[in-house]
């Protein structure tokens, strides 16, 4: 087990009602293993491990990483 990657957290904070949290798995098939709904303020703290490869956040939220603060933007694409 890559010590880089287990040891890598983010906290999600939920801007609205019903954002879902999605946990990806690793290997040759990326499936769902574990899903979460957060309402708004509520807050959650994600680890990447060897079963978690990714993780999809449905709804507006604010991802707090290392890396930097992400937060939603309201701009469409127009076709």
């Amino acid at each position: 087990m890559s010590e880089s990657w287990t040891a890598e957290y983010i906290i999600i904070k939920a801007l609205e009602n019903g954002v879902t949290i999605m946990g990806l798995t690793r290997g040759r098939e990326t499936k769902f293993h574990h899903t979460e709904k957060l309402d708004r303020g509520e807050i959650m703290v994600a680890q990447f491990t060897e079963h978690t490869a990714a993780i999809k956040i449905r709804g507006r939220a604010e991802v707090y990483s290392r890396h930097g603060i992400i937060r939603p933007t309201d701009d469409t694409i127009q076709g």
